[in-house]
């Protein structure tokens, strides 16, 4: 039993992005076998080349994406890449996808008076689970991205920098317990903007401006409670990008808690841009002590 368990593929339920690609490789060099469902069609195209196979899906059928995975032998599935947060407030949207009855049970019955992304997709690992596959934890195969304590980056900030990242690390571990956002941005120790369903880019922009661009901190992260099973929080070379641009000068995540979407080029490109980014866990208050990351 425990043999065959380790030669059957293992499933990837697709959307945008770098990071399916990311967690196809680490599944692969860990020895496993991949078959991949990709959400309209949306996922990077490199996964044909790494998985054994990869069947378009319909973003709103996850009775179809079960079935898929199911007759190529999957029990188990990871769940990662973007599926805008827009669609689920677009009656029309979501009707143009033709949703299945297991996806407007989620909507209509389970999640009508409860529709953070938490809620939405546990209730969605739910009716996987009923449909014969099982999600299972998105960051073990992309262990060497995630964020690490310390400083990642060779660039560190000034001592007004600091305080002002120790005053929004402390505001989001509490976003954190009412689950509200990911991201928190402040500048002269005023909170400049906080993250909502518009995502992490649009806020980056929206702190920019308020800022004038100049001199701002970024913290992100999703605390101790997130489910490492879906929507763990990433930060790749588009968010470096978009963090020069609007002035950014720090950016401070939650260790194990974030993942680095090719870690490597992430803390290159942030050190290019003069960007100092470190990783913190629960209950830490003084940047200033922290030691490179391992």
């Amino acid at each position: 039993m425990i043999e065959a368990a380790a030669l059957a593929p293992i499933g990837l339920i697709a959307g945008e992005g770098r990071l399916p690609v990311l967690v196809a490789e680490g599944l692969v060099a860990a020895g496993r076998r991949v078959v991949a469902v990709s959400l309209s069609g949306c996922a990077d195209g490199s996964l044909a080349k790494i998985c054994e196979e990869v069947v378009p899906v319909s973003m709103l059928r996850p009775g179809g994406w079960a079935r898929a995975l199911r007759r190529r032998g999957a029990a188990e599935a990871i769940m990662v890449g973007r599926v805008g947060k827009g669609v689920q407030y677009d009656v029309r949207g979501i009707l143009g996808h033709l949703p299945d009855w297991r996806a407007a049970r989620v909507w209509l019955l389970r999640t009508r008076h409860d529709r953070r992304s938490q809620a939405l997709l546990g209730h969605l690992a739910d009716e996987l689970a009923a449909a014969g596959i099982t999600l299972i934890d998105s960051t073990t195969p992309v262990a060497d991205h995630l964020a690490r304590a310390g400083w990642m980056t060779r660039s560190r900030p000034a001592a007004g920098v600091l305080r002002d990242a120790e005053l929004a690390w402390s505001v989001l571990e509490r976003m954190n317990e009412l689950e509200v956002g990911q991201a928190i941005a402040v500048r002269g120790r005023d909170v400049l903007a906080v993250e909502a369903a518009e995502g992490t880019d649009a806020m980056i922009r929206r702190a920019g401006e308020l800022a004038r661009g100049k001199g701002w901190t970024l913290c992100k992260g999703a605390g101790p409670a997130k489910d490492p099973r879906f929507d763990v929080p990433t930060v790749g070379l588009e968010t470096i990008a978009n963090l020069r641009a609007a002035g950014a000068v720090c950016l401070v995540l939650d260790a194990g808690g974030v993942i680095l979407v090719d870690r490597k080029a992430v803390l290159a490109a942030a050190d290019e841009a003069g960007i100092a980014v470190c990783g913190l866990g629960p209950g830490v208050g003084v940047l200033r002590a922290l030691p490179e990351a391992t």
